[in-house]
């Protein structure tokens, strides 16, 4: 294989390998079976289809059918979301791999949380879908003034985290959609005088409730948004979660805002 990044790494580590997904997923899972905790970096998530069988049959249920004696810690990294590059290269693709007991999934929208969170994802022992949003490759830290630390650092998977603070509704956006959230905020706090607190997913799976619940409990109101097509979605399960868990705090039943049911243009 031709190989890059050789410098700091070596050509054992670092290898640039023929565009074959198929090939890579599994080249992923047996040398995860073998103990060592490679990681993909595709140039699409869109791509991660062609590693269904690998993925989903094999990576997610080794641990299960192996009694606990095989893991599998492995890490896809895989661009998403909405682009100028066309219907098979701009999809948001969470909802697919939220659904197959056995795959963790990662959604982080700042560079701070993708830092600590694909520390976690390398420190663990279970595959992980890391879903990093094409649409914001280019965007600095914003929400801790003193940018991402150099030094190794975590970030507990699972943790969805305040962006802003609020007291009258509740966003809980999934991936990119975090900056058009803190935009609709402002619009909604400058002109209508009303406070929204936007929470970042960050994790969908697992996903843990109890920040969400406790911002709905003090705002009576939840919107959940993301970058996917709404229909059948992981925000409809969000919305459907929080209702169950929530019910008595809300005022109005949770809205879910994606994109339209169709293909992204």
């Amino acid at each position: 294989f031709e190989t890059k990044g050789t410098d700091d790494f070596g050509n054992i580590r670092v290898i640039n390998t023929p565009i074959s997904e198929i090939l890579i997923s599994g080249v992923c899972v047996g040398a995860a079976m073998a103990g060592m905790r490679p990681v993909a970096d595709l140039q699409y998530g869109d791509f991660l289809f062609c590693m269904m069988d690998q993925l989903v049959n094999q990576a997610a249920k080794m641990c299960y059918m192996s009694n606990g004696q095989v893991h599998i810690p492995m890490v896809m990294r895989a661009p998403c979301g909405a682009t100028n590059r066309g219907a098979q290269h701009a999809q948001s693709l969470e909802s697919y791999f939220t659904h197959v007991p056995g795959l963790k999934v990662i959604c982080p929208s700042t560079a701070y949380d993708a830092k600590g969170m694909m520390q976690s994802a390398l420190n663990g022992t279970d595959p992980v879908i890391f879903l990093e949003s094409q649409r914001i490759y280019d965007m600095g830290e914003r929400f801790h003034p003193e940018g991402v630390p150099e030094e190794e650092y975590e970030i507990t998977l699972g943790e969805p985290d305040v962006k802003r603070c609020g007291t009258d509704v509740t966003i809980l956006s999934i991936g990119a959609t975090l900056y058009r959230a803190i935009e609709a905020a402002d619009i909604l706090q400058n002109q209508y005088g009303v406070s929204a607190e936007v929470i970042d997913a960050r994790s969908l799976v697992p996903f843990q409730y109890e920040k969400v619940i406790e911002s709905v409990k003090k705002t009576g109101r939840i919107v959940v948004t993301g970058d996917a097509c709404e229909r059948n979605s992981f925000m409809r399960n969000l919305a459907s979660n929080i209702t169950e868990l929530a019910f008595d705090y809300l005022d109005a039943p949770p809205v879910v805002v994606g994109a339209k049911n169709w293909i992204t243009p």
